[in-house]
């Protein structure tokens, strides 16, 4: 479990493929901020850009971890193919703060930026999310992009997708990677672990990738 409050922004190195074909996997290669690797274990779960990961090999010395992730999980994913910056998140101790939200670190779609532009001291976000999420996404409710904990500041429903926008705040902004985002952008996204259950109860299910 996670709460999607970003402990450190890491950037993949190195993206290995696990075999010849399609149907394998990826071995990443992670650099993370000094220091960030000094509690971890190995078979630990790390999140990245919101998606719950092992570490398979790691270098505390010189904050270098590994991770294999399948082929399944790249495609129903974004942003962990290829080197880059990546949001990270270590699990939820059970005597932590719960500072955003209960995140599972399951990635249930993949939006688009459709707006990234400033508003003031902040910047306003839109994206659009796949219609099958769309019942699960409410004004002041809770939703992760990249792994961010965020808040729903408006849901508007078009016929082929919904759009929701959110408020990032200047310390959001310099403290994970929602800051290089732009229009056509892809990104993950997590709807709220209570609305799952909810859906659940009322009959209803999450379609099936």
């Amino acid at each position: 479990m996670f709460t999607g409050i970003i402990t450190g922004v890491g950037r993949i190195v190195d993206a290995t493929p696990l075999g010849a074909d399609a149907s394998h996997g990826l071995r990443l290669t992670l650099q993370a901020p000094p220091g960030y690797l000094d509690d971890v274990g190995l078979g630990d779960s790390i999140a990245l850009n919101g998606a719950c990961m092992t570490v398979t090999s790691f270098d505390a010395a010189a904050a270098r971890f590994t991770i294999d992730i399948s082929a399944e999980s790249l495609e129903k994913t974004a942003g962990l193919g290829q080197p880059g910056p990546v949001n990270l998140e270590k699990a939820l101790r059970a005597n932590d703060r719960l500072g955003g939200h209960l995140v599972s670190g399951h990635v249930d779609g993949i939006g688009e930026v459709t707006h990234f532009e400033p508003v003031g001291e902040s910047w306003e976000l839109r994206v659009s999310a796949p219609p099958a999420l769309a019942r699960f996404l409410a004004y002041k409710g809770s939703i992760t992009v990249n792994g961010v904990s965020l808040t729903v500041n408006r849901v508007v429903d078009h016929p082929q997708h919904c759009e929701f926008s959110i408020n990032l705040i200047p310390h959001t902004i310099e403290n994970t990677t929602l800051g290089t985002l732009r229009a056509g952008s892809r990104v993950n996204l997590e709807i709220d672990l209570i609305a799952r259950y909810v859906e659940r109860m009322l009959g209803g299910s999450l379609p099936r990738h």
